[in-house]
């Protein structure tokens, strides 16, 4: 009688190995110039020993760097990618004149976000000529709360729409929901076809989008999130008009 031998699993290592590399680069966080050796343990439980490993291939491949003092900091390749996102599909030439538009007319803060896993992040944006606004920089990311940005962003992400999207009065507006001074307004756009493109938003302190200056706003951010569907290619859903009005 013949034995087979059983045949080997394939090995997860190079998996584990590359989770282990993108918690590295994730333990990074708004503010951080540079992250010692221990806080990068402390923030992604790895040892010492394998992030020193992990952090030589991360080096060589553009994503990480020494500082003279021994500490890492995030390299240019994330900056390259970073850019090579956020040129996809052209987006930026059409959102950024959108923006613009819309600050001009509104003289509030225009932006564009989409999800990112339980977050959003904020892919491009133009600041309301006042001092006086939430400061958030593109490529940073806010968390999916309660805020207009974020009720739009999950409403209209999934497929089929659900009832909350169809019954969803367009566009959106809340107040103190991510920043207890901050308003905002949001409206979806779409593209290419009927998939979720981002969120349009407007923003602004309490004291100048108060719910009478919201409600003025508002056919304008549905006129530029219409129009940007277009230009993307994008299909809205047929109860989008109706949730609209």
């Amino acid at each position: 009688m013949t034995t087979r031998t059983p045949r080997p699993k394939p090995a997860l290592d190079g998996v584990a190995a590359a989770g282990r590399a993108l918690a590295i680069l994730s333990a990074f966080r708004k503010g951080d110039r540079h992250l010692s050796l221990a806080v990068l343990s402390d923030r992604t439980g790895l040892v010492k020993s394998t992030i020193m490993r992990l952090a030589i291939s991360l080096e060589a491949q553009g994503f990480l760097a020494r500082t003279p003092e021994g500490a890492y900091r995030l390299d240019a390749e994330l900056l390259r990618l970073g850019s090579i996102y956020r040129d996809a599909f052209g987006l930026e030439a059409h959102v950024l004149p959108v923006l613009e538009a819309l600050v001009a007319r509104t003289g509030e803060t225009a932006g564009f976000y989409v999800r990112h896993g339980e977050r959003r992040l904020c892919l491009f944006r133009v600041d309301s000529p006042h001092l006086l606004r939430m400061h958030v920089r593109p490529g940073e990311t806010l968390p999916m709360d309660d805020s207009a940005t974020a009720q739009v962003l999950r409403a209209f992400g999934r497929r089929p729409l659900p009832a909350k999207a169809r019954a969803m009065a367009l566009p959106a507006w809340t107040s103190g929901a991510t920043d207890p001074d901050t308003a905002s307004l949001a409206m979806p756009v779409f593209g290419p076809g009927p998939d979720l493109a981002g969120a349009l938003m407007l923003s602004g302190p309490i004291s100048r989008m108060d719910a009478r200056r919201a409600e003025a706003a508002k056919p304008l951010l549905r006129e530029a999130a219409t129009g940007l569907t277009r230009a993307l290619g994008g299909e809205a859903p047929a109860a989008l008009s109706d949730a609209a009005a």
